[in-house]
């Protein structure tokens, strides 16, 4: 992948200690803005600028989730006051969330019960190009043919 570069992942966020480091190098401007996450398949939170790739964040590796976070302090804490599974490069199922609460925990972040906005991806059976799915209207936008109901984004072989 010509996005990902060797050394090129986002910063890894296993601890309470290890996001505090990363949050006291941002500037308030950086901070205004969401964050482009992803979960490795290790189940730590990779961090980087908004405008990355998801894939370049994590490296080209797999992933359990990837999408768009933002913080806040808190009551004297860092906190997550949104998150979603929006990564065109991963197409997350919403389902992502339990491995996205973990790694939030894992590093000592305030968190939502889950995902602030859900992304739905799902790739057409008859044409194979992917949608995202709109109040709950599972009919793709290119062909008209009905999407599945459950998740089915994995890459193609």
């Amino acid at each position: 992948m010509v996005a990902v570069r060797p050394g090129s992942r986002g910063c890894r966020i296993g601890s309470a200690a290890e996001f505090g480091d990363w949050v006291a190098a941002r500037s308030a401007a950086e901070l205004a803005e969401p964050f482009t996450f992803v979960v490795g398949t290790d189940g730590v939170l990779r961090l980087a600028p908004r405008r990355s790739e998801h894939v370049a964040c994590a490296g080209g590796a797999r992933v359990l989730s990837a999408g768009e976070i933002r913080f806040v302090r808190e009551a004297g804490r860092w906190v997550v006051s949104d998150v979603s599974n929006q990564s065109t490069g991963y197409c997350p199922d919403v389902t992502s969330w339990p491995a996205v609460a973990r790694a939030l925990d894992d590093a000592g972040l305030g968190r939502p019960a889950g995902f602030t906005h859900e992304v739905v991806f799902r790739r057409c059976p008859g044409c194979r190009e992917l949608n995202i799915v709109r109040e709950d209207y599972f009919v793709c936008v290119f062909c008209g043919s009905d999407l599945p109901q459950t998740w089915n984004v994995d890459p193609i072989a």
